[in-house]
């Protein structure tokens, strides 16, 4: 996937962001669905040894982590070797408020959510179970260099982290490409602690979530 360029306008008017938001996002979107199948075979693959090096970095023996969409960078291979291995897995789930309630998934189904993305399905954990994990991987529309994650629009992994007391890592997944000099940042937009991609991990300086990230191959 080449590098792609994003130009926008960083104005301080509220409508004005949303805007660049949307546009953005859109751009991003048709990026996506121009990959091809190969490019998102290796894409996969990239991103499986990249999420296997981060947990056993990190000495994770519990993830929270999200099952893609055709769209997403694909995880299903990092979430077959995470519970070969017994790391706890747990997914979200959406709910009508807004919220993300959570489950490990352990009936081995999944169903389609309203908003279109898949679900694994099992015993709801509350809200809370995410307070539990060692480590957190959400998806991302894109992340800066600052660690602003800009996300989908809907919010979901915005109210979850703000909410948190006391978070672990957050790692936002995303390809290669997505990762930009610089996203439109809204006062609800919630800072990562790295980026995952399939070609590298970047983890940003601790207690400075917007300065310079300290980049690994």
């Amino acid at each position: 996937m080449a590098l792609t360029a994003y130009a926008f306008d960083m104005h301080p008017d509220p409508v004005a962001l949303r805007a660049a938001k949307r546009a953005l996002r859109a751009t991003l979107r048709a990026d996506r669905q121009a990959l091809t199948a190969t490019e998102r075979a290796a894409a996969g693959d990239g991103l499986t040894a990249q999420l296997e090096a981060l947990v056993a970095a990190r000495g994770a023996t519990s993830v929270s982590c999200y099952l893609p969409t055709d769209s997403e960078p694909n995880t299903r291979g990092f979430i077959d070797w995470a519970a070969a291995r017994g790391i706890r897995l747990l997914f979200p789930v959406t709910r009508d408020d807004g919220l993300l309630d959570w489950t490990v998934g352990e009936s081995g189904d999944e169903c389609v959510s309203h908003l279109g993305v898949p679900e694994p399905s099992g015993e709801l954990l509350g809200p809370a179970a995410i307070n539990d994990v060692d480590l957190v991987l959400i998806p991302a529309a894109a992340v800066d260099r600052s660690g602003i994650r800009m996300g989908w629009g809907r919010g979901y992994f915005d109210r979850t982290l703000g909410s948190m007391a006391k978070c672990p890592p957050v790692y936002a997944v995303i390809f290669d490409a997505e990762f930009l000099d610089q996203v439109p940042c809204e006062v609800h937009d919630q800072p990562v602690n790295g980026v995952v991609t399939p070609t590298r991990t970047i983890t940003f300086e601790p207690h400075h979530p917007r300065s310079h990230p300290e980049t690994h191959a």
